[in-house]
Formats: structure tokens, C-alpha cells, sequence
């Protein structure tokens, strides 16, 4: 059940210093929403907002609301593990856990939240999240061997899977490309275009040609100088960010001109 992300006037400081200032956002149920911008426009920030990542750093904080289906994950009483499960995160560099196998990331989530399940649950899981993130027939004649003997396209498709193995309704992604090859960006992009049937997917991305490849909205980011808060310029769909956008400052980073 994927769900719908709704952001009013959020706020995002780290201690006293204003990183990202009042972005306003609807983010719909099912499909991919691209995040795009210069680098340090506080896209990645603002990301790590809507999982609640973003305050395990310390003096971290956010002002404002982030709506899951009409409810604020920010309200008190809400445990911010709980939202972890419900949005799930996949970082710019694969993270298997070294010493693990490749079944031991897959359920990684799940026994971190103290799931009971039978071995005959465990391997069905393990195999419906391998096939979910496009990895089953690479890996399923050896699952018991560690993780971090895949390749670096496969260790990322590895995170996704262990990713889906809790069951989230959205799906979070900080540049999951940008440490890999074209052919495994390609099967990362391709699982993308698959996992918005059942899940709400966010991406940053670096790469303008990915955004508009798998995203069907796009969000511009931009930053007026070094020290000045992230801000939120433009939302539309892709194709309109791309060929027609509605602010000069979003048409001059599409095209290249700066960034």
C-alpha cells in the first residue's frame, strides 16, 4: 500500500543555521518524484526529512509538517523507527552489511524490528524482495555467500531489496546511481519504472537525463549562495520542467547554463 507525502511550510535546520527553508510539496501515491537542483541546494536534506534521517544528526530539526496519508510524522508519540519501516531508504553508495550473506541483508530490516517469522516465511520474503528489486536469478544459487562479494550494481539492488523486505509504502533513493556503471544505472532505472506500481518512490538525482528517464514529477532545488538556505523553485511534471518550465532560474539548470 503505497501512500501519498504531503509537506507543508517545512523548515530544516542544523543547529541554529537554516538549510532548507518553507517547502511546500504534494507527492503522489504511486509514482516517482524526482529532486533535482546544484549541488548543496539542500535536496538531499530535505529528503532525509521524510524518513526523519535527517535528526539523527545532532542539533538537527525540522519545523512544519510531513503528512503520510493525512498523518504528521512529526507529531509527538510518533517513533521515528516506526517511520522508517513505513519509508524506506536507499543510500548513494550500496551498503550491504559485509559480513553478512546475501539472505542475512535481505531480512536485515525485518529482524531489526523484531519480526518473528518461520524459515519458510523468511526464505518466501527473501525471494519475493530479490524479485522485486530484479536480483533473484543472479543470486538465488547463493544466498548463503556475503554480500559484499556482489558487484557494485548488484550491492545496490541488494539495499532495495532489503529496503522492500519490510514492506514501506514509499521508498526514498539519495543519488542511488551515482556510484555506478551505465549498465547497472540501467537496471536500477528500469526497477525503478517497477516499483511505483505498488510504491511511492523519491529520488535525488545529479543526473538530468535520469530525472526525466524515470520520474513522472520533477522538484527544482536552488540555493542563492554559499550560506543561504535550500529553497524549492519548481514542482511540475517532468516533461514540463524539462521543455517548458515556468521559472528562468529552472530552465537556465535544465539546460545546462549553470550548476
Amino acid at each position: 500500500m503505497s501512500k501519498r507525502i504531503d509537506v507543508k511550510d517545512l523548515n530544516v535546520y542544523y543547529g541554529s543555521f537554516l538549510a532548507v527553508e518553507d517547502v511546500n510539496i504534494n507527492i503522489e501515491a504511486k509514482s516517482v518524484t524526482a529532486f533535482i537542483g546544484p549541488s548543496g541546494c539542500g535536496k538531499s536534506t530535505f529528503l532525509r526529512t521524510l524518513n526523519r534521517m535527517h535528526e539523527v544528526l545532532p542539533g538537527a530539526r525540522v519545523e512544519g509538517e510531513v503528512l503520510l496519508d493525512g498523518d504528521n510524522l512529526y507529531d509527538a508519540g510518533v517513533d521515528p523507527v516506526t517511520v522508517r519501516t513505513q519509508v524506506g531508504m536507499v543510500f548513494q553508495r550500496p551498503n550491504p552489511f559485509p559480513t553478512m550473506s546475501i539472505r542475512d541483508n535481505v531480512l536485515a530490516g525485518v529482524k531489526l524490528n523484531n519480526k518473528k517469522i518461520s524459515k519458510g516465511e523468511a526464505d518466501a520474503l527473501v525471494e519475493k524482495s530479490l524479485v522485486g528489486a530484479n536480483l533473484w536469478n543472479e543470486v538465488k544459487d547463493r544466498l548463503d555467500k556475503p554480500g559484499s562479494g556482489l558487484s557494485g550494481g548488484q550491492q545496490q539492488r541488494l539495499c532495495i531489496a532489503r529496503a522492500i523486505a519490510v514492506e514501506p509504502q514509499v521508498i526514498l533513493m539519495d543519488e542511488p546511481c551515482s556510484a555506478l556503471d551505465p549498465i547497472s544505472t540501467l537496471a536500477v532505472e528500469d526497477l525503478i519504472n517497477e516499483l511505483k506500481d505498488q510504491y511511492t518512490v523519491v529520488i535525488v538525482t545529479h543526473n538530468m537525463q535520469q530525472a526525466a528517464r524515470v520520474s513522472d514529477k520533477t522538484a527544482f532545488f536552488n540555493i542563492a549562495g554559499t550560506g543561504k538556505p535550500g529553497k524549492l523553485i519548481e514542482f511540475a511534471d517532468t516533461t514540463t520542467i524539462f521543455n517548458n518550465p515556468s521559472q528562468k532560474a529552472t530552465e537556465d539548470y535544465v539546460s545546462g547554463r549553470f550548476g
